[in-house]
């Protein structure tokens, strides 16, 4: 069979680590402490929910994911794919190289950049105080904040390459006429791009929406999930109990929560085509 080779390779790095994950999910596993492991059935998912930091997480995973990727990296990539549209070369080579930059940057890095960016001795303080208006340490007052706009900065790139291309298939017939019509700019966009793009639109947005369900580096970086657990996502508050805590049976519960919550993303917005389709 031709395809045995690759399944074999899924077999071994995909459905082995997730098996695995699933089965340390039901178990007691600490990586200090108990020497033995034992099966606790479903006590770590009954823990999840009765924490309060658990319940604290998921609400500024939705904050995050829904702020920097539903709304700050998709309507912004549309945005700037829309006006490069009709800006002059020179103009989006140089607004290519920009964003692409920060999207090529290891997340490590983005973060640390964000971070002199965003602290309170930062290049963002230093701005305002040269134009005279009042400061703060942002990362303090305004943290999810921070890190959402971070996370827009880095990841727009992607959604802008998405539209630049998907508006390349849209029939200039279709515009023109609408704009024969007497439809200005915003119904143009809305009326008849919007349409013909919209797989490319819920493609985009599960994309976007999985990489950010699973951003670690860039927030670590930036807040370490603090101050106090003011932007402790999923992936953050996974770490902290796995590998601070030392109790790996409940990480890799939250582990697979996380996993459901992007599995069930996933399906809204298969969901949302289908019924576009219809």
């Amino acid at each position: 069979m031709p395809l045995l080779p690759a399944l074999v390779l899924l077999a071994v790095f995909m459905a082995g680590p997730i098996g695995y994950c699933v089965y340390y999910a039901f178990t007691d596993m600490q990586l200090t402490g108990a020497s033995a492991t034992h099966f606790v059935g479903v006590d770590n998912f009954t823990r999840a929910l009765r924490d309060a930091d658990f319940r604290n997480a998921v609400v500024l995973t939705l904050v995050f994911v829904v702020g920097s990727a539903v709304v700050g990296q998709n309507t912004l990539g549309l945005g700037l794919a829309v006006l490069m549209q009709k800006a002059a070369r020179p103009v989006r080579a140089v607004t290519s190289t920009v964003v692409i930059a920060a999207w090529v940057l290891p997340e490590v890095v983005a973060g640390y950049l964000m971070y002199a960016f965003f602290f309170q001795q930062g290049s963002l303080n230093a701005i305002l105080r040269h134009l005279g208006l009042p400061q703060q340490n942002w990362l303090y007052t305004l943290p999810i904040l921070a890190v959402c706009i971070a996370n827009v900065w880095r990841g727009t790139a992607f959604s802008m390459l998405v539209y630049s291309a998907a508006l390349g298939d849209v029939p200039q017939e279709l515009v023109e006429a609408a704009e024969v019509d007497g439809a200005g700019p915003w119904q143009r966009l809305w009326r008849v791009t919007l349409p013909v793009i919209r797989r490319s639109v819920m493609t985009n947005l599960m994309l976007i929406t999985l990489q950010t369900l699973s951003v670690f580096g860039l927030i670590y970086t930036m807040t370490r999930g603090g101050p106090g657990n003011k932007t402790e996502t999923l992936p953050i508050f996974m770490y902290q109990q796995a590998f601070t805590s030392s109790l790996i049976g409940y990480g890799t519960a939250v582990a697979l929560v996380l996993l459901v919550v992007g599995a069930l993303f996933s399906v809204v917005y298969i969901r949302m085509l289908k019924v576009e389709e219809d």
